[in-house]
């Protein structure tokens, strides 16, 4: 008997429906990211020589609670900015927010290299955290509502590791400084100075990116409800955005639970692995090495690359494993990674293997199920607020815990103990994750 053979249509690959459309959003988006990621870093690793050169003999004494300050007021203002400014994106769009947020935390950054007081750079890391805080979630809305359903959350991944590539720029930007040493002590006033630069990106937003047709028609028609399990209002007077992701019992489970695994991402990176470079620098200095700022700028770059691999895997791991065991094998390889560095390493050697594996996950992939997961709950209409949401409210909680880790290092008697003690809260995530629906494969809300 003959077997009648069938021809078997191959799937189309992931990519085959992208145009040069979808490729010039990304890369505003992307380009946007790598700005923020540069100004994220370029803080953390500065902060040493930038708070010897602010701090009075007198407040120097407490440094570590300084340092605290500092990253806390940056991260609160970029909460609240963030907040307000993706709100704000789901009335005036995602184009326009996107272009003020980037010119005015350029030129806010630039001015950051002009502090004298540690009042004077408090000031100034509040309003620039303030103007940069919403051009994640815009960029985030515009590739979620523009890309196809089987390239969208690689798309979500690669914009993610935007922030990667601008980590990784200010670690080698550093890592040039300490070597050529221009304006020796005054080096970190240089790396503000250079993250002005975004300033002029502006004029590609302007020329090269689209605004979303999804938002454009969901205000047109009237499309105010927040999830796909939406019984809310269409048509008529548009509610008020923030207050409609919260009149929705579903959207609002989704917006509590999501926004729990925002602040174990957040805390967690913030209070943990922030410390990383200064714990590098204690670490060279036990060990009796010579170059301990150069130490610290290679075991930053590594960890940084560790996390520019997983931003750009990610996309491909979600759609492989679904986003909810994405989550789980995301925050237990941040808590391993984090228990192996604090409690196990003991030499620049062992930090320089390890710090990339705690990149891809702390920093990696525990930012990219945010670019991947909160935009595919909630539709055009809200999306912008309440992606936005969910990752600012978490740092308004979160920025208060670099303060307590400051003060904590000084009574723990050094940064590991701390950090071991911030890096439980990755446990949260091993189990939230099961509450929240499975969205692979499904289409965008539109």
């Amino acid at each position: 008997m003959q077997i009648e053979q069938q021809d078997v249509i191959p799937s189309p690959s992931w990519y085959a429906n992208l145009t040069s459309t979808h490729w010039k959003t990304l890369a505003g988006a992307f380009l946007g990211w790598i700005f923020d990621g540069y100004e994220a870093l370029a803080l953390v690793i500065v902060l040493g020589p930038l708070l010897h050169s602010v701090l009075t003999p007198e407040q120097a004494a407490a440094t570590p609670f300084f340092s605290g300050v500092v990253i806390g007021i940056t991260l609160l203002g970029w909460g609240i900015g963030g907040l307000v400014g993706g709100i704000l994106a789901d009335y005036v769009g995602r184009k326009r927010m996107m272009m003020w947020s980037v010119l005015f935390y350029a030129l806010l950054t630039g001015l950051t290299a002009f502090s004298h007081t540690i009042w004077q750079l408090c000031l100034l890391r509040f309003v620039t955290g303030l103007a940069m805080g919403s051009e994640w979630s815009t960029g985030i809305a515009l590739v979620a509502e523009t890309w196809p359903k089987e390239a969208r959350s690689k798309g979500a991944g690669f914009l993610q590791s935007g922030f990667g590539w601008g980590t990784l720029i200010a670690a080698v930007v550093w890592y040039a400084l300490n070597v050529f040493d221009p304006l020796g002590p005054d080096n970190w006033r240089l790396m503000f100075i250079v993250g002005a630069l975004p300033a002029f990106f502006v004029l590609y937003i302007r020329k090269g990116v689209d605004e979303s047709e999804k938002w454009i028609e969901a205000v047109r028609t009237g499309q105010w409800g927040a999830t796909d399990a939406s019984s809310g209002p269409r048509g008529g007077k548009r509610p008020f955005t923030l207050k409609q992701v919260f009149s929705e019992g579903e959207s609002v489970r989704r917006i509590v639970l999501t926004s729990i695994l925002s602040v174990v991402t957040i805390a967690g990176w913030w209070a943990v692995s922030s410390w990383l470079p200064a714990y590098t620098r204690a670490i060279a200095a036990a060990q009796g090495l010579a170059g301990h700022g150069q130490w610290e700028s290679r075991v930053s770059i590594l960890y940084t690359i560790g996390a520019i691999v997983a931003y750009i895997l990610s996309g491909f791991l979600a759609d492989a494993l679904g986003r909810r065991w994405f989550l789980f094998w995301t925050f237990l390889g941040s808590l391993v990674t984090t228990i192996i560095i604090y409690g196990y390493v003991s030499s620049v050697g062992s930090m320089q293997i390890f710090a990339p594996l705690n990149g891809f996950f702390t920093l990696g992939c525990a930012f990219a199920w945010l670019a991947i997961y909160p935009a595919e709950l909630f539709r055009s209409s809200v999306r912008s607020t309440a992606v936005s949401f969910i990752f600012n409210s978490a740092r308004l909680v979160a920025w208060c815990f670099p303060i307590f880790a400051g003060t904590m290092i000084k009574s723990f008697g050094g940064v590991a103990h701390t950090a071991l003690a911030f890096g439980s809260v990755y446990a949260i995530g091993l189990f939230l994750p099961w509450f929240l629906p499975e969205t692979k494969d499904q289409e965008s809300l539109d």
